[in-house]
C-alpha cells in the first residue's frame, strides 16, 4: 500500500485536491477533521487539555474558541498544545493506515497542513505538495470570511515557507489552473503511483 501525504499552506487549495482524490476513490485521511473529532470523543484527550489549560469543555467537548482564548494568555501555550494533540492524532493516523492496509486498499492520503513541521513524512512513501502564486495564495485567504491581513500572517508564520516545501516535495501540483486541469493532476498522479514499481521517485 502506498502512503501518500498531502500538504500545502494556507490558500493554496489542499481541501479541494484532497476532495479530488476522494472523489477518484482514493481514502483520505485527514488531520483537521480527525482534531475536531477527537476534541468532541476522546475522553483521554479531553483530560490532558483540561490538565493543562482548564475550563475549556462546553457540552462535553473541547471548545475552540475557549482553547484559544487561554492560549493567547499561556506563554508557550501553543507548544503544550502540540506536544499533547499530535501523538493523538499520530495514533489516529496509524490506525487508519492499518484498516486501509488490511482492507487492501492500493493508496490511501493523508492530508496533513503542518506534514513537514511534524516530521511525519518519516511514516510517508512521498508527499504531495499543493502550490500556487503568493498573490493567488492572499487572495484566496483574504476572501474567506473574518480573514484579516494580521491573522494570515499569524498562520503563515507557523507554517513552513511555500518554497521550502517545494524543495522537500516528491510531487507538486499547482493550482493556479483551472479545477479541471487540477483534477487532470490527481488523476494523472494516481495513475503513475497505482502503476509504478519499485520505490517512488521525485518529480
Amino acid at each position: 500500500m502506498i502512503r501518500l501525504g498531502l500538504t500545502g499552506s494556507i490558500g493554496m487549495g489542499k481541501s479541494t485536491i484532497g476532495a479530488m482524490f476522494k472523489e477518484e476513490g482514493v481514502p483520505v485521511w485527514d488531520a483537521d477533521e480527525t482534531v475536531h473529532r477527537l476534541y468532541a470523543t476522546s475522553h483521554s484527550l479531553q483530560a490532558q487539555l483540561v490538565a493543562a489549560f482548564g475550563d475549556i469543555m462546553t457540552n462535553g467537548g473541547v471548545d475552540r474558541a475557549k482553547l484559544s482564548q487561554v492560549l493567547k494568555l499561556t506563554p508557550g501555550g501553543f507548544v503544550r498544545l502540540n506536544a499533547i494533540v499530535h501523538p493523538a492524532v499520530r495514533q489516529d493516523r496509524l490506525g487508519f493506515f492499518a484498516k486501509a492496509e488490511a482492507q487492501g486498499v492500493p493508496l490511501i492520503v493523508a492530508d496533513i497542513p503542518l506534514l513537514f513541521e511534524t516530521g511525519a513524512e518519516k511514516e510517508l512513501d512521498g508527499v504531495l505538495v499543493i502550490t500556487a502564486p503568493p498573490e493567488i495564495q492572499r487572495q484566496r485567504v483574504l476572501s474567506r470570511p473574518g480573514m484579516t491581513q494580521a491573522r494570515f500572517e499569524q498562520i503563515s508564520a507557523q507554517q513552513m515557507p511555500d518554497a521550502e516545501k517545494r524543495r522537500r516535495a516528491d510531487f507538486l501540483i499547482d493550482t493556479q489552473g483551472s479545477l479541471e486541469s487540477c483534477r487532470e493532476n490527481v488523476r494523472a498522479l494516481i495513475k503513475a503511483l497505482l502503476n509504478q514499481t519499485g520505490q517512488i521517485t521525485r518529480v
